[in-house]
């Protein structure tokens, strides 16, 4: 039998102008949208980092790769929200402002995936339950650049500094987040492959 291949990753450490030259089959018009994302992107998530300490920057960069690179998206206005994913939930940008940037479809997606505000009357696991529960009637659109932002965030998930938030992490992806992969070969997949090649993070795990 032969060995499997390795499990697709997809990085951002050299920035942008890297990234791009990996996506130099997309139109000329559809790169120019994804600059003038990138680059209000770096605006507004300037000084944030993710929980391994990289750049936030380059968490949005790697999505819109598996977007493009992995699932093979030609889409603009789907790339173009795989980049500004986050910039909604975490920092001032409205919503507004995504319509009037990059238009409605754009801010559409951007919103499916953002978390609501946190609630008076229920507690943030509830919160985090019920934007889950959202997603299985978000449009596909949706899902996929959801699928794509969540593959970015566990393609390493050794890398998170807290042993707890790696298995909660994998748990929830496989009870939430592999089922929105139905339907979609590329996706379904790589989180087929992702989830037993991680499965030591369940069996580890105390109860």
């Amino acid at each position: 039998m032969e060995p499997m291949s390795p499990l697709p990753t997809f990085e951002a450490v050299a920035g942008w102008p890297v990234v791009r030259d990996r996506l130099a089959g997309l139109p000329a018009s559809t790169l120019a949208r994804l600059d003038e994302a990138v680059t209000f992107a770096t605006d507004r998530h300037a000084g944030q980092t993710r929980p391994a300490g990289e750049p936030y920057l380059e968490h949005l960069l790697e999505t819109v790769q598996v977007l493009a690179v992995g699932v093979g998206v030609t889409d603009p206005d789907l790339l173009v929200a795989g980049v500004l994913h986050d910039v909604v939930e975490d920092t001032r940008t409205t919503l507004a402002e995504v319509t009037l940037r990059f238009g409605a479809r754009v801010a559409e997606l951007v919103d499916w995936v953002t978390k609501p505000p946190p609630s008076a009357d229920r507690s943030p696991a509830a919160d985090r339950a019920a934007y889950l529960t959202r997603l299985r009637s978000a449009p596909a659109d949706a899902v996929t650049v959801k699928l794509a932002d969540r593959l970015s965030n566990v393609q390493r998930l050794e890398t998170h500094p807290r042993p707890a938030k790696r298995t909660g992490y994998y748990r929830e992806t496989v009870a939430a987040v592999l089922p929105l992969a139905e339907g979609q070969p590329w996706l379904r997949a790589w989180f087929a492959r992702w989830q037993a090649a991680n499965a030591h993070l369940d069996r580890d795990a105390a109860p």
